[in-house]
């Protein structure tokens, strides 16, 4: 009987927190990593591949990625779970709410949230989870409710209270489908924080307190909604540039500087700030890391606003927050080398073209808001990052071990004996131009369409299985459902 089900022999191997990548070969028991080894004996597994010439990275935990936003939930689960294991993720989180897109419904989490996990349950090829944004009032209650269902952390979208979701104000109440005695601003937010602090300290919660955190988008909606006039009455601008203009970088400044007021206020200590875009965006949040020491951030940067800038991606790169000019990608990556970000993600929304492009289709404020980048973001890390001098192991730190941590994922992130053995394998030394058409998501364009990546996924491994293999991915899908509590509930387990 073998005493390892898999071995990786002759691989580069890459572990967050070391100095540097290691020549070593690493076995596979159980769906666990079982041994990390120079010389590992081949007669010792059943299945032996030679990694010669390969980096093994741990798996991608992809902590903000948006499954049904567009499509139905039940068909992103399985393609966008494949675009992801293209690009080397074996964990995703995916944010949900009520209101519309989504499952496009309101009502208590107790009866929407096990559809949530029937419409994902067999379809997606990587382990997954969910953060879940309280919109309703009695939402705040049900934040006990949602811990037993597995839900860790909760998220606040800041500017839906008055501003629509691609650019224009509107009436939120129908969008957000909330009750016309209730509102979804910053007194919404204050409680949130306080349901959410109250939650921590409940005893039943004690062991994972400081597992339980709250994410902000944050942006302002009143400055949105000003310039957003301001830049359609003048005409200068047009696509990507005029939407960064509407959406200026200090309107994200002053969201973060009230989310951080809000959170020491509440004394809620784990927050997570979200998709920084701009200089003035960063800058703001070390600021306010000075100013609440006692608040323990963590600040978020997208695989998109590090490759991308208003005037190199094509229209499909509208999002919110928008990509910025040049200036701004340079701060982003300067403060990244400098250790002011805690993680990489790609914010993946799979928004197809009938969908994303409104009429005229050059109108970037009839256009639809996201876009798909999971499969890009390893590899844009490695191809970008090394240029400017950003070690292997950095990177996965960043993309793996960091975000694993902070959201609750034990056991993933990292390449350790008795993790679970999801790792992927990467050429990097490979030169290609990026189309939209090789990509395994259903979105049919992409805003890094013509972009140059010197480093590729060759292949993907959940829990010891391969899940993606030679440009496919292999079998069927192997996910499971990340409870990140523990206390996975009846309602669930029963659905």
């Amino acid at each position: 009987m073998s005493n390892y089900d898999l071995l990786i022999k002759n691989a580069t191997v890459v572990r967050p927190g070391e100095l540097a990548p290691e020549l070593l070969d690493v076995a596979v028991k159980d769906g666990k990593f079982a041994a990390i080894a120079a010389d590992i004996d081949a007669s010792e597994a059943t299945e032996v591949v030679d990694g010669t010439g390969k980096h093994l990275f741990p798996g991608v935990v992809d902590v903000h990625q948006h499954w049904g936003i567009y499509n139905p939930l039940e068909e992103d689960a399985e393609t966008e779970s494949r675009a992801s294991a293209q690009g080397g993720v074996t964990s995703g989180i995916t944010y949900v709410r009520t209101g519309a897109y989504y499952l496009n419904k309101s009502g208590p989490y107790k009866d929407i949230y096990p559809e949530v996990l029937e419409a994902t349950r067999g379809r997606a090829y990587i382990d997954y989870g969910y953060h879940v944004a309280p919109i309703l009032k009695d939402h705040i209650n049900e934040i006990p409710d949602l811990l037993d269902m597995g839900v860790a952390s909760f998220k606040i979208f800041m500017f839906y209270g008055i501003h629509g979701l691609h650019g224009r104000s509107t009436d939120q109440s129908k969008f957000l489908m909330i009750p016309e005695d209730e509102s979804y601003d910053y007194a919404h937010f204050e409680f949130v924080m306080r349901g959410i602090e109250k939650a921590r300290q409940d005893p039943r919660y004690a062991d994972i307190k400081d597992q339980i955190s709250l994410s902000l988008h944050c942006e302002t909606a009143e400055i949105m909604r000003a310039y957003t006039k301001l830049v359609e009455e003048e005409g200068t601008l047009t696509g990507l540039e005029a939407y960064s203009a509407s959406r200026p970088p200090h309107s994200e400044g002053l969201a973060i500087t009230i989310a951080s007021y809000l959170a020491h206020e509440t004394e809620l200590p784990n927050i997570n700030l979200l998709h920084l875009t701009s200089r003035k965006a960063i800058e703001a949040a070390m600021m306010m890391q000075q100013t609440f020491p006692h608040i323990n951030f963590r600040r978020e940067v997208t695989v998109g606003h590090l490759l991308a800038d208003c005037h190199t991606a094509n229209m499909g790169g509208k999002v919110n927050p928008p990509l910025r000019p040049r200036e701004d990608v340079e701060a982003l990556w300067d403060h990244l080398l400098a250790g002011n970000f805690s993680w990489v993600t790609s914010d993946h929304a799979c928004c197809k073209d009938e969908t994303k492009f409104g009429d005229p289709r050059e109108d970037v404020f009839v256009a639809k808001s996201g876009f798909g980048g999971a499969e890009y973001l390893l590899a844009g890390m490695i191809s970008e990052g090394r240029k400017r001098g950003l070690s292997y192991n950095k990177i996965a730190e960043l993309v793996s071990k960091n975000p694993a941590e902070r959201y609750g994922l034990n056991g993933k992130g990292d390449l350790q004996v008795g993790f679970d053995a999801d790792f992927c394998l990467v050429d990097d030394q490979t030169n290609y131009v990026v189309r939209a058409e090789d990509s395994l998501s259903t979105q049919e364009y992409t805003p890094f369409e013509g972009f140059e990546l010197t480093a590729k996924i060759t292949d993907t491994y959940l829990r010891g299985n391969t899940v993606f293999h030679d440009g496919a991915v292999v079998g069927t899908p192997q996910g499971q459902y990340l409870d990140r509590t523990g206390r996975t509930s009846e309602v669930l387990t029963e659905a």
